[in-house]
């Protein structure tokens, strides 16, 4: 029985393209899919139809800034654009197979090593002009190129390192949401290589880099208020991270993971999981200990520890002047200045210390990059804390209603919405223009 070709199957002259055999034989599928998109006019919607792949994510892939190593991936690509198999490295599709006379000579001699090295040698007898010389090379040279690319391709660490890397910028004016789903994709792609690994420092760099991206998935879901779900996905994190045999990368996961009971009513949680990052990143100045103190700095001020707390404050304080610059480095991994100043802003407006809180206020805003959403709904709602504490509760619910209300939807949920009402829950029912604030968080429900 013969099987039709895929619909959207690339046509013989396609794949005969010098390029497309290079992209092939590379296993890179982002030069593949920007020559299918501009030589075969194949829209990304098509190709993302035809492959299995988001239309966003196919886009990604054709700028080189995402990628597919694994064989469930290339076999999907292969099924879904007609491309044989062994032009990828893998198995004969099944599809091939089904099309494949069964009483036509095998020119090139198949995948049996002794019925291809007498074709060979048949065809080199007859010349070097003949066509079987030409095809028993074609196939032994793409069949080589294919066995490089499944050495080198799928376990390229340094694509691995660089994409944890850009993942660290954070979100860019991307929806979370939006920027999770990447990420699962990606994870997806590097699970099978930690048991592909062939040395114990692949592996170690291999669970260093599945802990910085399960523990920035873990970031996003507690931003999105799946709180639960964030607690597994930083124990996994954690659990990479040890296995990496990284101690400040496990510091920092667990710093990270402090902010979820931090956020969510568990201080005393918060500074149990702060502790446990603070002894593991040691007393060496470090992104790390940096972040680990300031989120036990802020647990113990919302549980009105204020000893503890100034202490940490102090100690938090005294680590960010002495980072390097790379340590101080805008992103997840770092401690950057700004994210310092967000942290003692809650830390401050808790201790009650207003003017010290303003201050860091200003100076977070000032170092914050736009569009910074989150970054700048929160710091706003640290403000209308300041002003309540300081009695100016109508002033509170002003600067709350107008930062909460004029957030993106997407942005409306989990961490802000939580900061949000527990300000509206602290102000009495009868504060002037609460019932704006009480608006914004009805609609966004």
């Amino acid at each position: 029985m013969r099987l039709p070709a895929p619909p959207t199957a690339l046509t013989d002259q396609l794949l005969a393209d010098q390029r497309i055999s290079d992209a092939l034989a590379r296993r890179d599928v982002g030069t593949l899919f920007s020559l299918v998109h501009e030589e075969a006019g194949m829209s990304f919607n098509k190709i993302s139809e035809a492959c299995g792949i988001r239309a966003e994510r196919v886009s990604k892939i054709a700028r080189g800034e995402a990628a597919v190593t694994s064989l469930a991936g290339l076999e999907r690509i292969a099924d879904g654009l007609g491309i044989p198999g062994i032009r990828l490295g893998l198995a004969t599709r099944p599809w091939e197979a089904a099309n494949t006379p069964t009483t036509a000579p095998d020119t090139v001699g198949g995948d049996d090593p002794m019925k291809r090295r007498n074709v060979l040698r048949g065809a080199l007898a007859a010349g070097l002009a003949g066509p079987g010389l030409a095809a028993a090379l074609s196939n032994t040279r793409n069949d080589f190129d294919a066995a490089l690319a499944a050495d080198h391709g799928p376990n390229d660490l340094g694509f691995w390192e660089s994409t944890a890397e850009r993942y660290g910028y954070g979100y860019h004016g991307q929806a979370p949401a939006d920027v999770l789903a990447d990420l699962i994709e990606d994870l997806l792609e590097l699970k099978p290589l930690l048991s592909q690994a062939r040395t114990v420092k692949g592996r170690a760099t291999l669970c260093h880099v599945s802990g910085q991206m399960v523990g920035m998935a873990a970031i996003v879901l507690h931003d999105l208020g799946q709180h639960r779900e964030a607690h597994r996905w930083f124990a996994t994190a954690g659990r990479a991270a040890e296995q990496s045999g990284d101690q400040l990368l496990h510091a920092w996961v667990l710093g990270r993971e402090a902010m979820v009971p931090l956020n969510y009513g568990a201080h005393q949680a918060a500074a149990q999981l702060a502790e446990r990052a603070r002894y593991l990143a040691g007393d060496k100045p470090s992104a790390a200990s940096a972040l680990a103190s300031a989120v036990a700095s802020r647990a113990y001020a919302i549980g009105g520890h204020t000893e503890q707390a100034q202490t940490a404050v102090a100690d938090v304080e005294t680590l960010a002047e002495r980072l390097s610059p790379q340590q101080h480095a805008d992103t997840w991994f770092g401690y950057p200045m700004q994210k310092h100043h967000v942290h003692m802003s809650q830390a401050l407006t808790h201790l009650g210390e207003s003017g010290r809180a303003y201050e860091t206020q200003k100076e977070a805003l000032r170092l914050s990059r736009a569009p910074s959403y989150m970054t700048r709904a929160l710091l706003a709602i640290d403000k209308a804390t300041c002003r309540a504490h300081d009695g100016d509760r109508a002033g509170a619910a002003h600067v709350a209603s107008q930062a909460y209300g004029s957030l993106p939807a997407s942005y409306r949920t989990g961490l802000t919405r939580t900061r949000a009402l527990a300000l509206y829950r602290a102000l009495p029912a009868d504060t002037p223009g609460l019932e704006k604030l009480d608006e914004a968080l009805t609609l966004a429900r």
